[in-house]
C-alpha cells in the first residue's frame, strides 16, 4: 500500500507492507513546495496535489506516472471583478464515476473550483464566490479555505462544501444554489452562538455507505447529521478529552464508526494531559475510546485537518513534529517515520511498489 504523505517541502510516499509494520520511504517529490492535500483519482490512478509555493503560488499539479513527472495546471484564478485572489489551494477531490474528467478543489478565500479536463484549468463555482451570506464569513487562522468537498452517491445533484470560517453548505442541484446547512451547529466567538453562517468547521465527511450521514470536526465540538445536514447532534463530552480537534476519519464498512484526533483547546493546539491519542466510536458517538498504544508518551503533538486518512483496514495519521503513524492490526500503532517536514496532508491508496 502507499501513503502519500504531503508535507510543508514537498510529498513523500510511503510504501508499507501488508501489516502495515515495515515501511520505505520515498521523496520528496515536488520538493520545495507545500503540499496542502494529495491523492490518487480512483478512475484512471492520475497523481493530483493542491501544491502551493511561496514564489510561484498555489497551482494543481497532475503526474500520470506515479510522480515521475509533474505537469502544472494553467493558472487557478478568479475573475478580476471579484475583487479576490486566490491565496493557496486546499484540497482536491475527484468527481463521479459517471464524469472521468471532473474533478474539484477548494482553495482560499472560501471558494469552489470544477475541473472538466482533468485538472489542466479551472472554473470557479460562481455560487459559491457570490453567496449572499458571504460578506459574513470570515477566516480562520490558516486562511478562508474550502477544505472538505463531499459527493453524494447516490444522489448525483447532492454535494456538500465546509468552510472556515463560514459552515458547511448543500448543493441539492449539482453546485448551481448552495444552503446553508449548519443548525445547531455552535459559533461561540459570534454574539449569535447557532447563526446561519459564520460556523467554523475543520472537517466533513461524508459515509459512504450511508449518504443521509454527515460527520464533523468543528471548532467548537464533534458533531453528527442523520437527516444529510438539515440538522445537527453534538457528540463530545461522552469520553473525549475535548471537542476541539481537526481531523475526522471514518469506517467505510460501518456509518456508526468514526475517529478524531482531540487537542487541547482553541488556544493550546496539543495533545491533552500530553497525552497522544486517536479516539474512536462505535456506537454513532454515544461513547469515545482512546487508541494509544504504541505512541509516544508523554507528547504534546498537533494533527492538521487533512493529517490523517482511513481505509476498511486501517487508520493513519500523521503530526506537525514530522512523524507519521499507522495502525496494525493488533490495534498498535508504528511509527512509519520522523523528522519529516511538517506534515499537512495523508491520504492511502491500493497501490504496490
Amino acid at each position: 500500500m502507499l501513503a502519500l504523505v504531503g508535507t510543508r517541502k514537498g510529498l513523500f510516499c510511503l510504501w508499507g507492507d501488508h501489516d502495515r509494520r515495515r515501511w520505505e520511504i520515498e521523496g520528496p517529490l515536488l520538493d520545495g513546495w507545500g503540499i496542502y492535500h494529495a491523492m490518487v483519482d480512483p478512475r484512471d490512478d492520475a497523481l493530483f496535489a493542491a501544491a502551493n509555493h511561496v514564489v510561484y503560488g498555489p497551482t494543481v499539479q497532475r503526474s500520470t506516472d506515479r510522480g515521475r513527472t509533474w505537469r502544472r495546471s494553467r493558472k487557478v484564478g478568479l475573475p478580476e471583478a471579484s475583487g479576490l485572489t486566490v491565496n493557496a489551494t486546499w484540497h482536491i477531490e475527484p468527481g463521479r464515476p459517471e464524469e472521468p474528467d471532473t474533478l474539484y478543489l477548494g482553495a482560499d478565500p472560501g471558494v469552489l473550483f470544477r475541473s472538466d479536463d482533468g485538472g489542466d484549468s479551472w472554473e470557479p463555482n460562481r455560487a459559491i464566490l457570490e453567496h449572499p451570506t458571504r460578506e459574513r464569513w470570515l477566516p480562520g487562522a490558516g486562511g478562508m479555505s474550502c477544505h472538505s468537498i463531499q459527493l453524494d452517491p447516490l444522489d448525483p445533484q447532492r454535494m456538500y462544501a465546509a468552510i472556515t470560517a463560514a459552515g458547511v453548505f448543500r448543493s441539492d442541484d449539482d453546485g448551481e444554489t448552495w444552503t446553508p446547512v449548519n443548525q445547531d451547529v455552535s459559533a461561540d466567538f459570534l454574539g449569535d452562538p447557532y447563526p446561519d453562517v459564520g460556523q467554523c468547521p475543520h472537517k466533513l465527511l461524508l459515509h459512504p455507505a450511508q449518504p443521509n450521514r454527515l460527520w464533523q470536526q468543528n471548532h467548537f465540538g464533534v458533531f453528527r447529521s442523520d437527516d444529510y445536514g438539515d440538522s445537527w447532534t453534538r457528540l463530545d463530552g461522552n469520553g473525549l478529552p475535548s471537542g476541539f480537534g481537526f481531523p475526522l476519519m471514518l469506517d467505510p464498512t460501518d456509518p456508526d464508526t468514526a475517529y478524531v484526533i482531540p487537542e487541547t483547546s482553541p488556544e493550546y493546539h496539543y495533545s491533552p494531559g500530553a497525552r497522544l491519542a486517536v479516539y474512536g466510536t462505535t456506537d454513532a458517538g454515544a461513547t469515545w475510546t482512546p487508541i494509544a498504544d504504541g505512541l509516544p508518551v508523554p507528547a504534546w503533538a498537533a494533527v492538521l485537518r487533512e493529517g490523517s486518512a482511513s481505509d476498511a483496514e486501517s487508520l493513519y495519521f500523521g503530526t506537525q513534529s514530522g512523524s507519521f503513524f499507522a495502525l496494525t492490526d493488533d490495534d498498535q500503532w508504528v511509527e512509519a517515520v520522523r523528522h519529516l517536514p511538517p506534515i499537512l496532508s495523508v491520504e492511502v491508496t491500493s497501490w504496490s511498489r
